[in-house]
């Protein structure tokens, strides 16, 4: 997720965290939602957000919802999705 997808990280936590976000990591997930670490005005703090479809028990799921959570801030920041691989 951090290599990869760096700048999904950084839409999930201005969607979700904070808007004034200008950097964020995923540093870890359990079945409720995923764990980033937001730097948002000087200051670095760790978030929860939780899956959209609710609590998994699978890790399978959880890119699932991952790529769910991107589409959700994409859209709650007007910004265009790019396809996924599926």
């Amino acid at each position: 997720m951090n290599g990869d997808h760096s700048d999904d990280n950084l839409l999930i936590a201005r969607a979700f965290v904070d808007p004034s976000a200008d950097a964020s990591t995923m540093t870890g997930f359990d079945g409720d939602g995923g764990v980033w670490e937001v730097t948002a005005g000087g200051a670095t703090t760790a978030a929860s957000v939780a899956w959209p479809a609710g609590p998994i028990t699978e890790r399978a799921e959880v890119r699932r919802e991952i790529v769910a959570l991107y589409d959700e801030a994409c859209a709650v920041l007007g910004v265009e999705p790019r396809a996924h691989d599926r």
